[in-house]
């Protein structure tokens, strides 16, 4: 049994870069680099997929939450914590012994 490998992210960089060239196959880009032709596949739409990640302004504030919806937002986390607290209880009640405690 082989032991597994791990390839650097340079190294996946490079592969997934000729794969999305197009200029070999999939299969011959696995044989040369010895790497199964699903696994290219997988780096070449990874690395198609955060393309735009490169193009970001690094200073680029994230997204802002307003306060309202972040008073929505605790408030159903209240409201789920309450639920599972009642239904572990009932359970509890309803097994008896039998039933695990949250």
């Amino acid at each position: 049994m082989k032991k597994r490998k791990n390839h650097s992210p340079d190294f996946k960089a490079k592969v997934a870069l000729e794969a999305i060239r197009e200029e070999l196959t999939l299969a011959e880009l696995s044989k040369k680099y010895d790497v199964h032709p699903t696994q290219l596949g997988t780096w070449k739409r990874a690395a198609i997929e955060n393309m735009a990640t490169a193009f970001a302004r690094r200073g680029a504030a994230p997204e802002q939450v307003s306060a309202a919806e972040l008073d929505k937002l605790h408030s159903k986390i209240g409201q789920l914590v309450v639920e599972r607290d009642f239904l572990a209880n009932a359970s509890h009640q309803l097994l008896g012994t039998r039933g695990k405690k949250w």
